[in-house]
């Protein structure tokens, strides 16, 4: 989308041959492209991609859209405590550490942080999603925390806040193939379109009611576990005594 821009823009991602894909397509038009491959779950490939930024020497925009979603039922993740750290590791940490290495070049500048968020970040908790959940709202809430001491120094925080996308992050997940999505490039112009007005936040305008229609089923299953958990125990006082 700012492939026509007379911009220069750094790009991080784990596959290079795509990467070098785009650079290509890019700078066909106006934009100049650096690129950089490295998985920023990684210590000391994020410290190399940091290295590389500040190298470079200035900065005006950071966009914080890595992300890594799983869908699974807590008791399907007995023994699997990576569902939980590698989540934590690119939807917190990494971008914790990233703004924070960023943030003497970004007040150089006046510059601009953009967290691509989700709307499970402000809605109530969902069952199976307890490892995603946690950690956007565990990088949604530090945003929010440092956004008025970024402002402060001249920096502008904005989060967007994006329902379903259709991606292939969500292929895996069955249930996610047959209900609507935003497609892609809107979610790019909406991205693209705080980059200059500087807007705080964006949340689509239906997400009050869904907030408010979450917590009833949410309640409802709650209650069948409780029940079926109740169940389950007279079965076996009865057949004790």
């Amino acid at each position: 989308m700012l492939a026509e821009t007379d911009c220069r823009l750094i790009l991080v991602a784990r596959r290079a041959e795509k990467l070098s894909m785009m650079k290509a397509e890019i700078e066909a038009m106006a934009a100049k492209v650096e690129i950089f491959s490295a998985d920023l779950r990684v210590d000391l490939e994020l410290d190399a991609f940091l290295d590389f930024v500040h190298r470079l020497g200035t900065l005006d925009f950071v966009v914080s859209n890595a992300g890594i979603s799983i869908h699974r039922p807590i008791f399907h993740s007995l023994g699997r405590d990576h569902d939980f750290t590698r989540t934590m590791a690119i939807n917190y940490f990494a971008p914790v550490r990233l703004v924070m290495s960023l943030l003497p070049l970004l007040k150089q500048s006046g510059g601009h942080v953009v967290n691509v968020s989700t709307i499970n970040a402000l809605m109530t908790p969902m069952p199976h999603w307890a490892a995603y959940q946690a950690s956007k709202s565990a990088f949604d809430a530090w945003f929010r925390s440092a956004a008025p001491e970024l402002n402060s120094k001249g920096i502008a925080a904005s989060t967007v806040y994006l329902p379903l996308v259709r991606t292939p992050m969500i292929e895996p997940t069955e249930a996610y193939r047959k209900v609507p999505a935003m497609e892609a490039p809107p979610a790019a112009r909406l991205i693209g379109s705080m980059l200059y007005s500087k807007k705080r936040t964006w949340r689509p305008w239906w997400l009050w009611p869904v907030q408010a229609a979450s917590i009833l089923p949410i309640k409802c299953q709650e209650g069948g576990i409780r029940w079926r958990y109740s169940g389950c125990f007279k079965f076996y006082t009865n057949s004790v005594t």
